[in-house]
């Protein structure tokens, strides 16, 4: 498999929100702390998902990605920019889930001028689904349904 790049040059976290329809803001490794309670989150990749990928002291800003295909249970296809080359935009990227548990908290990612899957464990926060997320309605029991306005709190 070869990831194809693209001739436009870009940061990760404006191509992330452009492929998605996820609107958040700041850099990529603050996203997975603001996607609380405005997008779903969770561990299983799924197409149109963006990747959060956590700091670490080989990218202290940490990177998003947008899925782009999933293989099976270990290997997807990412879209992301600036990863290989500064400010390069990469499609079909393979990315394998190294984690231990299978949960795609670690991961390796093609890296283009090696050719291959770079050697590089990398730290993952989890996917943020393109959905918003679901609204919680509080809780009223027929006790306090019967209050008046003025009672109960």
């Amino acid at each position: 498999m070869v990831a194809q790049p693209a001739q436009a040059r870009l940061q990760c976290v404006p191509y992330a929100r452009d492929h998605s329809g996820i609107e958040l803001r700041g850099n990529a490794h603050l996203w997975w702390g603001a996607a609380e309670g405005r997008y779903e989150r969770g561990q299983e990749p799924e197409v149109g998902a963006v990747m959060a990928f956590r700091s670490s002291r080989a990218m202290p800003l940490g990177h998003v990605a947008v899925v782009a295909q999933v293989i099976d249970e270990r290997h997807i296809l990412i879209d992301h920019a600036n990863w290989s080359t500064p400010g390069g935009i990469e499609t079909g990227v393979p990315v394998v889930d190294v984690s231990e548990a299978g949960d795609w908290s670690e991961v390796r990612v093609w890296y283009g001028p090696s050719g291959s899957l770079g050697s590089r464990h990398n730290p993952v926060a989890g996917f943020i689904y393109a959905g918003s997320a679901p609204s919680v309605q509080p809780v009223i029991t027929v006790a306090q349904a019967s209050l008046p306005d003025n009672i109960g709190g």
